[in-house]
């Protein structure tokens, strides 16, 4: 184990440690050895501000695997993440905690993301994500309030900001939920990182419920995409995601109507359902759930004019 690979250097080349020609040698050298004596040998390096292997892109050439620790300084846990593998996939993790003999793997990590859901706040949803091959199940945790001054406010915690802008306006427009005048805050618990889009449910679902502040059910997961129209969308590997959310006694769980399962497992109530306004409807009643599916909303006029003056803007056009 070399730590770091910024303080090796040769005396075949000059230059003080660190700089790009020594860690280049340096590195190159080091896989040799690895090749001929078939040894493993791991490099650790330091990390930019911007998150980035200091030194050359060469160094991330050289070697067959490249792995960050991520994790918050407050927080007890790291996740292990490969951004290259040559010999299998980037999508793995490893979940890992410190303990006074140093760290420790995490064996059942959906148990330590998820926490207690005894008493269940209103803006907390459940998803069942996949990280590789392995379901972790993840908390989304919202909070819409009102506006205090200027242009509301959108932050995001763990998933894009443009996905949680998306989602706003789907909700807004397909299940009746308007944010325009609420500051929403969007959090992953545990520091997670999410890219996949089976999260949308459980995050359009957590905001819907801090607007109304009604708590949603405390043992269901909600898995799917939405899409553009309200339509929520199957999800891949739903058997394994919900065996997962089983374990850790989910009751529920609302999905695409059409991916639901032929196995359930035992326990365990699934709900198929089309659009986002069926999962409104289902959990957090009909006072506000009744835009997708049900009479859409008048449009407001285009202009407003006198009492007296009812024409529409064409009729005033010709008369022009």
């Amino acid at each position: 184990m070399i730590d770091s690979i910024q303080t090796v250097h040769t005396e075949l080349l000059e230059g003080a440690p660190g700089n790009v020609g020594q860690v280049r040698e340096c590195a190159a050298r080091l896989m040799r050895y690895a090749k001929e004596r078939n040894v493993t040998v791991f490099v650790i390096g330091h990390v930019t501000k911007g998150g980035g292997i200091a030194g050359p892109k060469t160094l991330e050439h050289i070697v067959d695997t490249v792995l960050y620790f991520e994790g918050e300084g407050s927080l007890d846990h790291r996740i292990l993440r490969a951004t290259k593998n040559r010999f299998g996939s980037v999508d793995e993790i490893g979940v890992f905690r410190m303990a006074p003999s140093g760290l420790e793997p995490v064996a059942n990590p959906s148990a330590l993301f998820m926490g207690e859901r005894d008493n269940v706040a209103s803006g907390s949803a459940v998803c069942a994500l996949m990280e590789g091959t392995r379901p972790v199940l993840v908390e989304v945790q919202a909070l819409a309030a009102r506006a205090g001054f200027g242009t509301p406010q959108r932050v995001a915690n763990g998933i894009d900001g443009r996905r949680l802008a998306l989602l706003l306006a789907v909700l807004d427009k397909r299940g009746g939920f308007s944010c325009a005048d609420l500051d929403v805050f969007c959090n992953l618990v545990g520091g997670m990182r999410v890219q996949e889009p089976a999260v949308d449910l459980a995050v359009a679902m957590a905001i819907a419920s801090s607007v109304t502040d009604r708590a949603l059910p405390a043992r269901a997961v909600f898995l799917g995409e939405l899409g553009l129209g309200g339509e929520v969308r199957a999800v891949t590997q739903v058997e394994r995601r919900l065996a997962e959310a089983a374990k850790l006694g989910m009751t529920e769980a609302y999905l695409a109507e059409r991916a639901v399962p032929h196995r359930v497992p035992a326990g365990m109530t699934v709900h198929g359902v089309r659009t986002l306004g069926d999962v409104l409807m289902r959990t957090i009643g009909p006072r506000r759930a009744g835009a997708a599916g049900a009479e859409p909303r008048r449009a407001r006029p285009a202009f407003a004019g006198a009492a007296s003056d009812d024409r529409s803007f064409d009729e005033s056009t010709d008369d022009e």
